[in-house]
């Protein structure tokens, strides 16, 4: 089960191709096969991929201004779905269209609103602002994982795991997973969610970091990030001298990342990040380093989520023993569940 009255990735800007160009973008939200249009006017659009005649997918067809025409017998439809022209027939009947959905930009992200379209609001977007940012500096990354999106929120939900999946690239030290995190809920006027605090004192510089400097002894470093539903990370982490106070950040590591979830079907899912640093000497080498070595990682949760998954198909009645590093995963999970409650109820 799905929340539906919130926004969710549907692709990073440049992959949409631009309105004077015949390429037409496709992806599957929540199961449901979703058209991409820029438009003219600098705007997006974005339509039900499946054609209300025969159930085509409309990508299969060509752009046609700011609309498309289905590939399969000509039915030509505008950027709010309605059927502008059936071949064959002059009269268009009431029922010829296709879904149109809500679409909101955000620094490069591209959203869509899944649920009721009169709810969709701009204020719950999450604020991803070191995707877009003149002071920061990322290569933005896409993975596809065929695991269900929830497994990969509790990755992300839980960082102890660096001590152990991560030991030779983000990890390095087995102190992440002993730090105790301060969990706290976010309520507000945006997505409600879970914030994570942990605090890795006097431990060594990790592989990741090794990539960007050199370091002459310990590192204090620290992870700081919001999980947001329906499943948006956005983190401040870092490194800096052991022993210096909180804001002496000279020699030190500083970091923002971006990264969110969105469910393609029960079992796969997109995952959206990027890993930004602050503007500076040597931006393309230092952001090119940072990318590289988020893939590695990232590949390595994705192997080891991936083969948990198959296991959990094995044994899918397997009951799952919770141990105390669970309480951030427990929280999003529960706050998830009033939602969609109160969701239904409605």
């Amino acid at each position: 089960m799905w929340l539906r009255d919130c926004w969710y990735v549907i692709a990073w800007d440049h992959e949409i191709p631009a309105a004077d160009s015949n390429g037409l973008f496709s992806r599957i939200v929540l199961g449901e096969p979703i058209l991409v249009l820029r438009t003219a006017d600098g705007g997006f659009a974005a339509l039900a991929d499946r054609c209300c005649h025969r159930l085509a997918p409309l990508s299969k067809g060509r752009r046609e201004g700011d609309g498309v025409r289905c590939g399969y017998h000509g039915m030509a439809f505008d950027a709010r779905g309605r059927c502008i022209e059936a071949p064959g027939t002059t009269a268009i009947p009431e029922k010829a269209c296709v879904r149109a959905y809500p679409v909101a930009v955000r620094n490069r992200w591209v959203f869509v609103w899944m649920g009721n379209p009169a709810k969709a609001d701009a204020a719950l977007l999450p604020d991803n602002f070191s995707c877009d940012h003149p002071d920061w500096r990322n290569r933005p990354g896409y993975l596809h994982y065929d695991t269900p999106y929830l497994l990969i929120c509790d990755n992300l939900l839980d960082f102890s795991h660096l001590s152990y999946v991560h030991a030779s690239t983000l990890g390095g030290s087995t102190a992440i997973a002993e730090a105790r995190p301060e969990i706290t809920r976010i309520d507000g006027p945006g997505m409600p969610g879970i914030r994570v605090v942990r605090r890795v004192p006097d431990v060594p510089a990790p592989p990741f970091y090794l990539r960007m400097r050199a370091f002459d002894g310990p590192l204090d470093r620290w992870f700081d990030y919001q999980f947001l539903l329906p499943g948006t990370l956005l983190m401040h982490s870092g490194g800096r001298p052991a022993g210096r106070p909180e804001g002496d950040d000279r020699d030190a590591v500083r970091l923002h990342s971006c990264q969110t979830l969105t469910p393609e079907t029960e079992t796969t899912t997109h995952y959206f990040f990027q890993q930004s640093h602050p503007a500076g000497h040597d931006d393309e080498r230092l952001t090119e380093s940072i990318f590289q070595s988020l893939i590695g990682a990232f590949n390595e949760d994705r192997d080891m989520i991936t083969a948990q998954h198959r296991n959990i198909l094995l044994a899918p009645d397997a009951p799952m023993v919770p141990i105390p590093i669970d309480g951030a995963l427990v929280q999003f999970r529960r706050l998830l569940a009033e939602r969609l409650e109160a969701e239904r109820a409605r």
